[in-house]
């Protein structure tokens, strides 16, 4: 079965909005080279609504040595999104109506992993309905104090298994966990109450 793996930009009190803005100072040779690794394996993207447009907008305008552009622009694309008349940004395909069902039929058709740059919205929505099978962060030595924080809206505790850490001569970090959920696993916290006797 195909994985979901999500790649994201985060600052070290969580946020993960805009992070042109205060991130991209810390990528260097070191972690292009572990974008190029992860593209690698990836033959399809997935994206939300806001990052596709906003990707729409950029990507096409970038030559073919920037990293990931033509990964992104030549990749089929899923967007989900249930107001999106036109992805003229393709080749793209819209996922509509039931989307855990949608997503969990495109991980068992055959292929390699499926990507999703950015979209942390989706990321969360994966999460919480254990269909994300790895998260890749870039952990940035910088506390941003505002804007979308990825764990922010989440209610129930999630637990990961680290994968793989990677310090960059940057001060960044380069951290794969895999979710507990991945594996219909759910983790047992001890009960607030209970440590303190």
């Amino acid at each position: 079965m195909r994985k979901i793996v999500a790649g994201l930009t985060i600052s070290l009190d969580g946020v993960v909005e805009s992070p042109a803005n205060w991130g991209f100072q810390f990528i260097n040779e070191e972690m292009n080279e572990r974008i190029r690794a992860g593209i690698a394996q990836a033959d399809a993207i997935l994206l939300g609504r806001r990052t596709y447009l906003e990707f729409a907008e950029l990507w096409p305008k970038q030559p073919s040595e920037v990293p990931m552009a033509d990964f992104l622009n030549q990749t089929p694309k899923y967007v989900v999104s249930g107001t999106l008349d036109r992805l003229d940004w393709g080749p793209a395909t819209p996922v509509t109506g039931d989307i855990a069902e949608a997503i969990t039929t495109l991980k068992h058709q055959p292929g390699k992993n499926i990507q999703i740059p950015g979209s942390p919205t989706l990321v969360r929505w994966l999460l919480q309905h254990g269909l994300l099978d790895e998260l890749a962060l870039m952990v940035c030595p910088v506390a941003v104090t505002s804007g979308m924080r990825l764990f922010a809206e989440l209610t129930d505790p999630i637990g990961f298994e680290l994968v793989e850490a990677s310090p960059l001569s940057t001060g960044a970090l380069a951290v794969t966990y895999k979710p507990a959920s991945a594996n219909g696993e759910s983790i047992a916290f001890p009960d607030a109450a209970a440590r303190k006797t």
